[in-house]
């Protein structure tokens, strides 16, 4: 080999290495994660997971959420951003893992609430592709719970099935906010059956949620909204149930039906709208 070649294959190495060292790290690197501001004292982090509130008092932090595990540190570098406050409590609004996969990372320094069922469902593995050491609130309530921290309020209520049977509204009163967790989220209704979820309940969840005295939305993912928007996610949860409900009634297969959710309501064969709330949904409707 001669000597010229030799040179040339050796100046390559570097760029190789740093290309190489490049790609794997991007492989590994989470989402990066962006802060807003809700209102005074509230803001919000979104990217990679459930939107996370951040609602600073003199005394400490309370979040509502804490993504996957790997967002952790992206958590904490965010909120140092708005407050050198400590994060004290975090309020889960249920089980799945891009909502309460930061868990693992939390639990050691912050008091993690989550309904009861919320709980269980961690506890008895009811996510399926959910890490193997998801951590579970250790203070859980079954209707109605509250953090009082720095002269604030945060109130948290279980208001009946959805997405789930352990979702947790999280109310903010003093700011006129709710924090739906995924009884808002995307454009259509994601049911998790496995984990206790009902889209014939879901409505009536919404409809005991609506008579809070709120102006502003944070929805499980999606931007920050408003009552309308809540509002119009809930008649959209109505529409849906009715007309897979008047499908089944004719007679229609699985098949059939999910070829109109997908024609009407947006769900791609390979959604998990397809692939998981399907079945439950012409289960629980027939």
């Amino acid at each position: 080999m001669s000597r010229t070649l030799l040179v040339r294959l050796f100046a390559g190495v570097p760029f190789l290495l740093i290309s190489w060292i490049g790609y794997t790290q991007s492989q590994k690197q989470p989402p990066q994660l962006t802060i807003n501001k809700v209102k005074e004292d509230l803001y919000e982090i979104e990217g990679d997971g459930g939107n996370v509130a951040v609602y600073i008092t003199n005394e400490g932090v309370i979040l509502v959420d804490d993504k996957f595990e790997q967002d952790y540190e992206q958590i904490v570098a965010k909120v140092k951003s708005v407050t050198s406050q400590p994060i004290k409590y975090i309020l889960s609004t249920h089980h799945h893992s891009d909502h309460s996969g930061g868990n693992t990372k939390f639990s050691s320094t912050v008091e993690i609430i989550s309904t009861a069922n919320a709980r269980a469902n961690i506890v008895t593995h009811k996510q399926s592709n959910a890490a193997p050491n998801m951590v579970p609130a250790r203070v859980v309530f079954t209707e109605e719970t509250a953090v009082f921290l720095g002269g604030k309020e945060v109130r948290a209520r279980y208001f009946g099935r959805g997405h789930t049977n352990g979702d947790a509204i999280v109310y903010f009163p003093a700011l006129r906010t709710l924090h739906t967790g995924d009884l808002m989220a995307g454009k259509t209704p994601l049911i998790d059956y496995p984990g206790g979820g009902s889209v014939v309940e879901w409505t009536k969840t919404l409809d005991a949620a609506m008579k809070l005295d709120f102006d502003t939305v944070i929805p499980g993912h999606g931007p920050v909204t408003d009552k309308a928007g809540l509002l119009a996610y809930r008649n959209n949860v109505e529409k849906l149930r009715n007309r897979a409900a008047g499908l089944i009634r004719e007679g229609k297969s699985q098949d059939e039906v999910g070829k109109v959710m997908a024609s009407e309501f947006g769900w791609a064969p390979s959604s998990l709208q397809a692939q998981w709330s399907l079945p439950g949904i012409m289960a629980e409707l027939k």
